[in-house]
């Protein structure tokens, strides 16, 4: 009996220790990207429009920094930083290691998009960041093989929890992240450690407060309303996956035109973004367009919004620029859901929010934590509501989404006819 609980404390407190050394690392961390992003962003950005002229210039600086010191070799591979969260993924199923360099390199390419006006947003640099310092304790403490991966979805889950104030989202966060079809919950300990500790270091250590969104009124609980949730969800899924698709597009066909000289490919995007700028004649589809975004949930906006976000973002991110996609996701999501107001009798908050909830869930393929993420920024309003939401976009989503990496345990239904074991990537390669 001794034996048995000696055994069990020997593998608990270590990943309690080593959970909260990569919360506090990456809590504080992720704390001087949400400050930064909002000075870069807010004060500097905001009140001088010519910065996007320089976004160019800052491609060439991103793509130079890639080029020259993003790639690194380690156990007998090339592990480029330049895949950003795919690398991640792939050092979560042991085929890469994450450079312990990825975080400091992906912080300053999300300065550079944010300060001149790229489309981006943050969860990307914190998750990242977040591999980073697990790679960097793994490295430290000569972790074992198996320990390396979980430490890794730990990681993620510090980076996700404490960027958007949703511990725990965060922990599931991390161990859906990788895997469809499949929570690895072997990994729960830590994971659910290092995302409350690094949450409770940004929001309480170092004092951050997090953007809120406000549902104003939750229709009452009806089967017509479910219909609608569920049409509505349809449209929502279905403009994930075209994000998705014109995203890796504009990455292939950049890479193969520019032969994957990342400084040509983001030099050419940002001038295609400065031109559609002047074309919109706004600059409220830039950066990571936060104002806007609160906005679709108190009155009406642009009705074309979300498709000149999912256009600016596609173009930024697919040609080498760096940050986050879940921010741009929620800003599609919620002003489609704004615009959709027009059409359909349901209160204007509550469609943003099931916008927000919906489009995320259909392009990251993590239902459960897409779920727990509306629980924890609506206050657990509309909880019928968005578990349909996250249900209906996720299967109709279909086997496409933010990161080619992640591995497809068990496809999402017997409707679609995809072998297990492949990733989003084969899939979507076997398609063209």
């Amino acid at each position: 009996m001794l034996l048995k609980y000696k055994n069990f404390f020997s593998v608990l407190v270590p990943w309690i220790f080593f959970g909260s050394i990569i919360g506090i690392i990456v809590g504080s961390a992720t704390t001087f990207l949400l400050v930064t992003n909002d000075f870069l962003g807010d004060d500097i950005r905001s009140t001088r429009d010519w910065l996007i002229f320089l976004l160019p210039f800052g491609g060439l600086i991103i793509g130079y920094i890639y080029m020259n010191y993003g790639k690194v070799f380690l156990n007998n591979t090339w592990n480029d930083t330049a895949e950003l969260n795919n690398l991640v993924i792939d050092a979560v199923h042991g085929k890469k290691e994450v450079p312990r360099r990825m975080g400091p390199i992906v912080y300053i390419g999300t300065f550079i998009t944010v300060l001149f006006g790229g489309s981006t947003g943050r969860e990307g640099a914190a998750v990242q960041m977040g591999g980073s310092v697990a790679a960097t304790v793994n490295k430290f403490f000569n972790v074992n093989k198996v320990d390396k991966k979980i430490l890794m979805m730990s990681g993620i889950s510090a980076g996700f929890g404490s960027a958007f104030g949703a511990p725990i989202t965060g922990a599931v966060f991390g161990m859906e992240m990788s895997t469809l079809g499949k929570l690895k919950f072997k990994a729960f300990v830590p994971c659910l450690t290092a995302s409350f500790v690094g949450h409770y270091v940004t929001v309480a250590v170092w004092g951050h407060e997090h953007e809120e969104f406000i549902i104003h009124t939750v229709p009452e609980v009806s089967i017509s309303t479910f219909l609608q949730v569920i049409l509505i969800c349809v449209i929502f899924s279905l403009v994930s996956v075209l994000y998705c698709q014109l995203r890796h597009g504009i990455q292939h066909f950049s890479e193969k035109i520019f032969k994957k000289n990342h400084m040509k490919r983001a030099f050419v995007g940002g001038i295609i973004i400065v031109i559609l700028t002047m074309i919109v004649g706004s600059q409220d589809y830039n950066g990571r367009g936060l104002d806007m975004l609160e906005q679709s949930f108190n009155e009406d906006i642009p009705p074309f919004a979300f498709l000149a976000k999912l256009i600016f973002t596609a173009v930024t991110l697919g040609s080498g620029f760096v940050g986050g996609e879940a921010i741009p996701l929620f800003f599609i999501g919620a002003t489609l859901g704004n615009a959709l107001h027009a059409f359909i009798d349901l209160p204007m908050s509550f469609l943003a929010a099931l916008g927000l909830i919906a489009v995320f869930c259909g392009g990251a393929n993590t239902p459960i934590a897409a779920f727990l993420l509306a629980m924890e920024m609506f206050g657990g309003e509309g909880l019928e509501y968005f578990f349909v939401a996250c249900m209906v976009s996720y299967l109709f989503s279909g086997h496409h989404g933010l990161w080619p990496s992640q591995k497809i345990y068990d496809p999402k239904s017997r409707l679609y006819n995809t072998p297990r074991a492949e990733t989003i990537g084969d899939v979507e390669k076997r398609k063209h």
